[in-house]
C-alpha cells in the first residue's frame, strides 16, 4: 500500500523543483522576480468600494494598478483571482486586451506568486469586478505550493506551527486575528476615556513578583547577574501609583510563567492590568463591565455573544455572589459557622472533598469553590468576598476578618478577571510578604527574594486603591468563539519538532 504522507512529501518536492526552474526561466525573462518596491493605485477593498454601483457587463475606461497573492487561476491563467490583506479581485489577459509580453508571464505563474497588476476596471456579464490586464509585474516568486483551497490547513499542529499558512488558507483565522487587533485596540481606547494612563514597567526584573507562579530565569552578562522574566507588572504599577503620575494607571503587557501549556495556558500571555487611586474593588467591578460590555458591542454589535454553542450576554450588571455564599448554595456547607481550621477540614471531609491534613478554612472554602461552582459559572459572573488566606494583598472585608475585599470574574466556567482593593498598609505589607517569601522558599523556590524596593515605596505612602487584572487572550477566546487559546495566539509556544 501507497504510504500517503510519503506521497504527499514527493509531489510537494516535484512542485516545489518545477517552481525553482520558472524561477531560473523568469529570472531570464524579465531579470529582477523580487523588487524592492511596486507603486500600487488603491487596494483591492477600495477598488470593490469605489466601484459597487457599477453594472454587470460594463467597462469603466478606467485605469488601476492592484497587487496580490494568486489565490485561483483558470483557463490557462486567463482569469486569475488576486488577494491583498483586504479582499480579492479578479484578472482577466486576453489577447485583444493584454499585450504579448504579460501574457508571456502567464505560464510562470503559480498560484501563491505575488503579482502587480495594472489594466481597466469592469464588471462581467455575470456580475464580477475584473481588472483586463494591461501590464503584469512579478512581485515575488512562491517556491512552495499554497495549501488546497477549500479545506486549508487541516492538520491542528501544523496550523500552529506555520500559522502564515493558516491564515493564508482560512479565513476564519484572519478573520480572528484582525478581532484580537481591534479587542487590543478597543481595551486601549476604553481605559483612555475612562481616564487611564498607559504606561510601560519592565519585563526584565531582578526580583520577580506580584503573583505565585515559576519564572523564567536568564543572565544579563554586563550586569552580571540573574533576571527574571515578569510574572506580573503589579509591583512596578503600585510604584507609579505612589508617584503620583497619575491616579489611573494602566498597562497592556506580555507576561511569562515557567508552568502548563493548555487550551487555557499559554507560558506568554497578555494581560491588562490598571490601579484606580481612591476606588476599591466595587468600583473595578463596574469598570470591568462596562469594559466587557464595549468590546462586545463594537465587535458584534451586541452584547449577546455566541460561544461553543451558546449565547453569553455581556450586558451588565453580572451577577456578584460571595464565595462562602456560592458554596453553602452548592453544598449546604456554611464555611461563616465554621470557626477553625479543623472544622472546615472535618466538614469538607464529611461531605467527600478530599482535602490535605494542613489546608486552612479558607484553602477548605475555596477548594470546594473550584470544585463545584466555578464549573457552573457560563454567564458573567462576580465572585466575591475571598479568603484572606489566599489573598494576602487585598484589604478586609469589614466584620468579617477571614475575607478580603477581592473579586474574580468568570464567564465560561473560567476566570477571566481578578480584582482587589489593595492593601497599602505598609507594614501589614511588609509582614504578609515577608509570610510569602518563607512559605515560597518552603516550597523550595530558593530564588524568590522580598522586593525591598517595591516596600521603600509603599513606606512613601500609597493611596488607597482598586487594582484589576484581565487575561485578555482568554477574553478574546470568548469574543471570538476560539476553543484553544492558541486559536488567538498568532505564534503560540510550541514543542521541537523533533519532539
Amino acid at each position: 500500500m501507497t504510504d500517503t504522507k510519503t506521497e504527499t512529501t514527493a509531489l510537494s518536492s516535484d512542485a516545489t523543483e518545477v517552481r525553482r526552474q520558472k524561477l531560473a526561466l523568469l529570472r531570464e525573462q524579465i531579470g529582477d522576480v523580487y523588487p524592492a518596491h511596486f507603486h500600487r493605485t488603491m487596494s483591492n477593498a477600495e477598488l470593490a468600494e469605489k466601484y459597487a454601483d457599477i453594472e454587470a457587463d460594463v467597462e469603466t475606461g478606467d485605469t488601476v494598478t492592484v497587487a496580490g497573492r494568486v489565490y485561483s487561476s483558470r483557463n490557462s491563467g486567463m482569469f486569475m483571482d488576486i488577494h491583498d490583506a483586504s479582499g480579492k479581485v479578479q484578472i482577466f489577459s486576453h489577447k485583444d486586451t493584454t499585450p504579448e509580453a504579460a501574457r508571456n508571464l502567464l505560464p510562470m505563474i503559480d498560484i501563491g506568486d505575488i503579482i502587480g497588476v495594472t489594466g481597466k476596471v469592469r464588471r462581467t456579464k455575470r456580475g464580477e469586478l475584473t481588472i483586463n490586464a494591461e501590464e503584469i509585474t512579478m512581485l515575488t516568486k512562491s517556491l512552495l505550493p499554497m495549501p488546497e483551497k477549500w479545506h486549508g490547513v487541516s492538520d491542528i499542529e501544523l496550523r500552529y506551527r506555520k500559522r502564515h499558512l493558516d491564515i493564508l488558507s482560512n479565513e476564519e483565522s484572519k478573520l480572528r486575528f484582525l478581532q484580537r487587533s481591534k479587542i487590543l485596540s478597543g481595551i486601549r481606547r476604553f481605559m483612555e476615556a475612562e481616564g487611564f494612563l498607559e504606561v510601560e514597567t519592565p519585563m526584565l526584573q531582578t526580583v520577580y513578583g506580584g503573583a505565585t507562579a515559576d519564572p523564567f530565569k536568564t543572565f544579563h552578562n554586563t550586569l552580571k547577574m540573574d533576571m527574571y522574566l515578569r510574572i506580573a507588572p503589579e509591583l512596578f504599577l503600585k510604584r507609579t501609583l505612589v508617584s503620583g503620575l497619575s491616579d489611573k494607571v494602566f498597562e497592556i503587557n506580555r507576561n511569562f510563567r515557567n508552568e502548563g501549556v493548555s487550551t487555557r495556558h499559554n507560558p506568554e500571555f497578555t494581560m491588562m492590568e490598571c490601579y484606580w487611586a481612591y476606588a476599591d474593588y466595587e468600583d473595578i467591578m463596574g469598570l470591568v463591565e462596562r469594559l466587557f460590555e464595549t468590546l462586545a458591542i463594537s465587535l458584534h454589535g451586541t452584547t449577546e455573544v455566541e460561544f461553543q454553542g451558546q449565547t453569553i450576554s455581556f450586558k451588565g450588571p453580572f451577577k456578584r455572589v460571595p464565595m462562602p455564599d456560592a458554596v453553602k448554595e452548592a453544598t449546604a456547607i456554611d464555611f461563616l459557622a465554621i470557626k477553625t481550621d479543623e472544622e472546615a477540614r472535618a466538614a469538607a471531609k464529611a461531605a467527600g472533598f478530599a482535602v490535605e491534613k494542613d489546608w486552612t478554612w479558607g484553602e477548605c472554602l475555596a477548594f470546594i469553590f473550584e470544585e463545584k461552582v466555578e464549573g457552573t459559572l457560563i454567564q458573567p459572573s462576580h465572585v466575591t468576598h475571598f479568603p484572606k488566606d489566599i489573598s494576602p494583598f487585598a484589604k478586609e472585608v469589614p466584620g468579617e476578618p477571614r475575607l478580603v475585599e477581592r473579586f474574580e470574574s468568570y464567564c465560561n466556567a473560567w476566570e477571566v478577571g481578578n480584582a482587589f482593593s489593595e492593601l497599602n498598609d505598609p507594614e501589614e505589607q511588609r509582614r504578609r510578604m515577608v509570610e510569602q517569601l518563607e512559605q515560597a522558599h518552603a516550597r523550595g523556590e530558593k530564588d524568590k527574594q522580598l522586593d525591598d524596593e517595591f516596600l521603600d515605596a509603599i513606606d512613601q505612602g500609597m493611596p488607597p486603591a482598586g487594582g484589576l487584572g484581565i487575561g485578555v487572550d482568554r477574553l478574546i477566546m470568548l469574543l471570538t468563539n476560539a476553543p484553544s487559546i492558541r486559536d488567538v495566539i498568532l505564534f503560540p509556544a510550541r514543542r521541537n519538532k523533533a519532539d
